[in-house]
């Protein structure tokens, strides 16, 4: 199975280290994000080479990459510095390729910090969005690599709908989606979770990549994330309406800890074997 954890959630140290603990801890594959595993010096564009992709492979051994991180704020006000935004996400697209084809992952967060709800979730918001995504998406498309976005419900895209208007509106087989359940949540729509759940496979199911799977806990009047099975989320009926028409698709587990990661990886496993009981046709051993 395709199922691991970002490295930045393992304990502090080398690439291989944190690789080796990975494996440890039962992961297939994980999420790479330079500026948190290795400086911020090997996320600038110069430093994408294929020298780096050759050395970062070495140091991951058998470990697969999902998803290269590229979280940086497509959403931002600031015209003047999606230039550089641009040039930073053409260099992870490059080297997404070098790395075997991964994902390139990124959010699209908000026109500025402390953003209004209403402003965030506009229409002005959404439409700088989609021409920055348009860019990208050429950009991906030229290099014959993949973008992935991952809707938030504090972010611009807020929920599947808005979701699915803006990969409509780009109309690129080159982007996709990173779908996080959780990131749809919020307490103002926890009575409903399931319909919101149900709405995200349908509108986005067919475009989804890579899946996020953590948990939540009420913290007062917000959600708190933590590891997959310290909470109150249920993904058996996602699993089932979306695994069994992606094979082998992968997931990722967020917000763990190098003391519950391997508990973690055990409980998701299970629910994906209940969800997928087909032989396996691979014949490829574990982790």
């Amino acid at each position: 199975m395709n199922i691991g954890i970002r490295l930045h959630d393992t304990a502090p140290g080398t690439l291989a280290q944190r690789a080796r603990a990975a494996l440890a801890a039962g992961s297939a594959c994980t999420q790479l994000a330079l500026q948190k595993t290795l400086g911020a010096a090997y996320a600038q564009p110069a430093a994408c080479t294929p020298g780096l992709a050759a050395t970062v492979r070495r140091a991951l051994g058998p470990l697969d990459v999902a998803v290269l991180g590229c979280y940086l704020n497509l959403g931002s006000a600031d015209e003047a510095a999606f230039a550089a935004m641009a040039a930073q996400y053409e260099a992870h697209l490059r080297l997404s390729r070098l790395l075997g084809g991964c994902v390139v992952g990124t959010e699209t967060g908000s026109p500025y910090a402390g953003a209004p709800e209403a402003e965030v979730h506009g229409e002005a918001a959404l439409e700088r969005l989609i021409r920055r995504l348009r860019v990208l998406a050429a950009t991906a498309e030229k290099l014959g690599t993949l973008l992935a976005i991952e809707p938030v419900y504090t972010h611009i895209l807020c929920d599947a709908q808005r979701t699915r208007r803006v990969l409509d509106a780009v109309a690129s087989p080159n982007v996709r989606v990173i779908l996080d359940p959780v990131n749809l949540l919020h307490p103002g729509n926890l009575g409903r979770r399931q319909a919101v759940l149900d709405e995200a496979v349908a509108l986005l199911g067919r475009d989804t990549t890579v899946l996020h799977v953590k948990d939540y806990v009420r913290d007062g009047d917000t959600l708190r994330a933590v590891a997959a099975g310290q909470g109150e989320m249920d993904y058996g009926p996602l699993f089932a309406a979306l695994l069994p028409q992606k094979p082998e698709m992968h997931i990722l587990l967020e917000n763990t800890t190098p003391q519950n990661a391997g508990d973690a990886l055990a409980r998701v496993r299970a629910l994906v074997m209940r969800a997928t009981p087909q032989p396996d046709p691979f014949g490829l051993p574990e982790g």
